[in-house]
């Protein structure tokens, strides 16, 4: 079963824009998630950077920028270590596995953003591939070489 994709204009079409409320049932993550896709496909714009074949990296992405946001928001709210339940006398405090999501999220971004050219220290290695043209000469007409014979 496929994502439906739709069109983002300011992204030139060269990749369509996911439907997000296929991934997100949350309101706030759907925009949060268009919001992502139009920051980052811009800039991959503007820099030559974007191709088709590109798209679903750049979804990944976008969906780990999303599960970030949502792991982060547990933290802040409940905390990086869980607390020991109640009554046992053997419980331990743990780390959450909404921190260990966010530390994971945390470093599949920077993987990607690395391989796109978006973080700060990649950014000048990330250039468009060059396609080198063929400079025909008058001298080619005698260097080429002949069949065997």
């Amino acid at each position: 079963m496929g994502v439906n994709l739709v069109e983002v204009e300011d992204t030139g079409s060269i990749v369509p824009e996911p439907d997000w409320e296929s991934l997100f049932s949350d309101v706030l993550e759907v925009s949060a998630a268009g919001e992502h896709w139009r920051r980052v496909t811009t800039e991959l714009r503007d820099r030559a950077l974007m191709a088709p074949g590109n798209a679903h990296a750049l979804q990944r992405l976008v969906v780990t920028y999303v599960l970030y946001d949502r792991s982060l928001r547990e933290v802040a709210e409940h905390g990086a270590v869980t607390k020991p339940k109640r009554g046992n006398a053997r419980a331990i405090a743990r780390t959450s596995p909404h921190f260990a999501a966010m530390r994971e999220m945390g470093s599949d971004a920077a993987i990607l953003e690395a391989e796109f050219g978006l973080s700060p220290r990649r950014r000048s290695a990330a250039t468009k591939a060059e396609r080198k043209k063929t400079v025909v000469r008058a001298s080619d007409e005698f260097t080429k070489k002949k069949g065997a014979g």
